[in-house]
Parts: C-alpha cells; structure tokens; sequence
C-alpha cells in the first residue's frame, strides 16, 4: 500500500510545478545588474525550464521560477521566485540566502528587450535596475 501511495505522488508530483515559460518569453536569457558605484554586480539565467542560476560577489544559487505568458494590465510580470540550493556565501548585499526561501517581485522590461527594472509592487516606487540582456552568451 505503501509503494502504491509513493508511485501516486511521484506521479502528481510534476503536475504541482508551474509550465515553464514559452520559448519566446522575454524574461529568458542572462541579465546582469551591476550596482550603481560598479562595486558588485549580479548576473540572473533564466532558464526555459523554469529554473534560475544567479552568481552575486561569492554567491551562487538556484531557484525555481514561475512567470505568467503575458504582463497584467499595468504592463507587469509577477515573478515568483523560489530558492532552491545555494554554496551559503554572502551576495552582493552581505546576504546568505535561506533553504525553500521565496519572493515575489514585478518585471517591467523596456519596449527594446533589452533592460527590465524589477518592483516590490506593480509601480516604479521601489524598483532596482536596470538589468541589462547579455547578448551573445547561451543559456
């Protein structure tokens, strides 16, 4: 009974997890944000999968992400983002980031492609950016 329980949720398992992005998403590829006086900078793979490799000063992590296909009515992704493993070092801010840790955030990416700014909220009040699309590097 027991085996037949585990195959069950095995089974359902992947249903739980959000579709990854479509192929086409704007919010795939490398972006990097380097902080305004150039001491640190961050660089974020979003990755078709659904997953996100970040590296900040000595950090490097992984994170699983779900995004919708399109942006709300004011011109917004919701970004929920969900830590998943990590080496335990500081990121740019002198922060260590936390096992099953998960944020919510609020893309707005320029009309070019090629900068978003992401928001606590869906308005440009408390924002960081821009992050800039590395081009010519795979994902």
């Amino acid at each position: 009974m027991l085996t037949a329980v585990a195959l069950f949720l095995a089974v359902l398992a992947p249903a739980a997890q959000a579709a990854p992005p479509a192929a086409n998403h704007p919010i795939l590829g490398i972006w990097k944000l380097t902080l305004p006086d150039a001491s640190c900078s961050e660089t974020y793979r979003f990755r078709g999968d659904g997953t996100t490799l970040v590296t900040s000063a000595a950090e490097v992590s992984e994170s699983r992400f779900e995004i919708p296909a399109k942006p709300s009515a004011r011109g917004f992704y919701k970004l929920v983002d969900r830590y998943v493993k990590g080496n335990g070092k500081q990121d740019c801010s002198g922060a260590v980031m936390k096992p099953d840790a998960s944020v919510t955030h609020f893309v707005r990416f320029h009309p070019s492609g090629t900068l978003f700014v992401m928001c606590a909220a869906e308005s440009f009040d408390a924002c960081i950016g821009p992050f800039r699309r590395v081009a010519g590097q795979g994902i």
